[in-house]
């Protein structure tokens, strides 16, 4: 009996925990004026917000530190498939400690603090990915850029102001520095203003043709950077800015891309996308509001390009909330493209720019100059 208390007596206290279930289902009826020729009307899932479920966790590890963990898996509604073959939790994965004052720190696959920091203040938030990200996604601020083995550290919030930073372990032996990435953002909040710029620097392992898989970073690639994703290094930069006046919400962004050319690219000289967008969005009841926007995205004469391409895009979004979690909603969205640019085969094969619009139609661009999507659909939250 004594011997059992002893034991009973240095049994530690466990700390209180949860684990959470989350995730959203999305669909919605979509047209499209072309699609590598010819228009079509499908389904298409993840529009409003990707369709995904997750699990979510944390720990009190008390003196205000926190374990936290996140793994979160995309999938297709209308076939059941994983967002990514072989992948189980394609969008995130990773674990860290959280202490009020200190910050937080993570390691696994994940955000970068470019995206977590700039993304949200861009048409690719409010407007959805879908159909408001950027042409082609090309500066990464929806969610196409995804990070394996990384360590990331959030700062707390100073009056304000936060920063974060990313450095991911290109882990190739012998070779350690092959395949890294960098990634760094600020953040000021003061009243209706809200600010953010942010970094990130994807270097290719260049093992193989293209960007090779053994690369940390992973990005979307449409008919816009088709022609130079054999670079040995991508490079965004970006700046964002929110203005709020009551149901109002103002936003401008900038950002700059580029494809930096190496001995085993497939073109010869850095090819540069900049990229310039505004939006807006009212809320004219709390179960209503509308948002609009604009981008243009300007490339480089680079690679034997006399007429460098242009990409013209504008985007609608209305939203009509059932509940907190249900949203019925309707996207539209144009995109004219000009000029030319590099097709798959690199230097040589110049083509004239296709459009494809936000990050919906990077695998199927239009044959034309123009290409329009309209959604109507559905998506609940849980």
């Amino acid at each position: 009996m004594a011997a059992a208390a002893a034991v009973f007596a240095w049994t530690p206290a466990f700390a209180q925990s949860s684990v959470t279930l989350y995730g959203a289902v999305d669909d919605a009826v979509t047209y499209v004026s072309n699609q590598k020729g010819h228009s079509n009307i499908y389904l298409r899932q993840g529009n409003l917000y990707a369709s995904k479920f997750g699990l979510q966790g944390k720990e009190d590890l008390g003196d205000g530190t926190t374990a936290i963990f996140d793994l979160q898996n995309g999938f297709d509604t209308n076939t059941g498939a994983l967002s990514s073959a072989g992948l189980m939790f394609n969008r995130e994965a990773y674990v860290g400690l959280q202490n009020t004052r200190a910050g937080t720190l993570t390691a696994g696959r994940q955000y970068t603090p470019y995206y977590m920091f700039v993304g949200p203040l861009t048409g690719s938030s409010w407007l959805t990915g879908a159909t408001g990200a950027h042409p082609g996604d090309i500066d990464g601020l929806d969610t196409t850029v995804r990070i394996n083995n990384a360590l990331v550290y959030t700062s707390p919030n100073w009056s304000g102001l936060q920063a974060s930073a990313m450095y991911a372990f290109g882990g190739i032996a012998g070779s350690t520095g092959k395949g890294e990435t960098y990634s760094g953002a600020l953040r000021y909040l003061n009243g209706p203003i809200t600010l953010a710029l942010g970094y990130l620097r994807m270097d290719n392992a260049q093992q193989t043709a293209g960007f090779d898989t053994a690369s940390t970073g992973s990005f979307g690639v449409s008919a816009l950077n088709t022609g130079y994703v054999s670079a040995k290094a991508v490079q965004h930069v970006a700046a964002a800015g929110n203005y709020t006046l009551g149901n109002l919400v103002l936003g401008l962004s900038y950002s700059n891309v580029e494809y930096q050319a190496g001995a085993r690219s497939l073109f010869g000289t850095t090819a540069v996308f900049n990229t310039y967008a505004a939006l807006a969005s009212y809320r004219f009841t709390p179960t209503f509001d509308v948002g609009g926007g604009v981008a243009y995205t300007a490339a480089s004469k680079a690679n034997g390009i006399s007429s460098a391409a242009r990409y013209e895009q504008y985007s609608l979004k209305e939203a009509y909330h059932l509940s907190k979690r249900t949203t019925l909603y309707a996207l539209q969205a144009y995109q004219h493209a000009s000029g030319q640019t590099l097709g798959a085969n690199g230097a040589g094969n110049i083509v004239d720019a296709a459009p494809a619009v936000g990050d919906s139609q990077n695998g199927t661009p239009s044959s034309t100059h123009s290409q329009f999507v309209g959604m109507v659909g559905i998506a609940t939250l849980f």
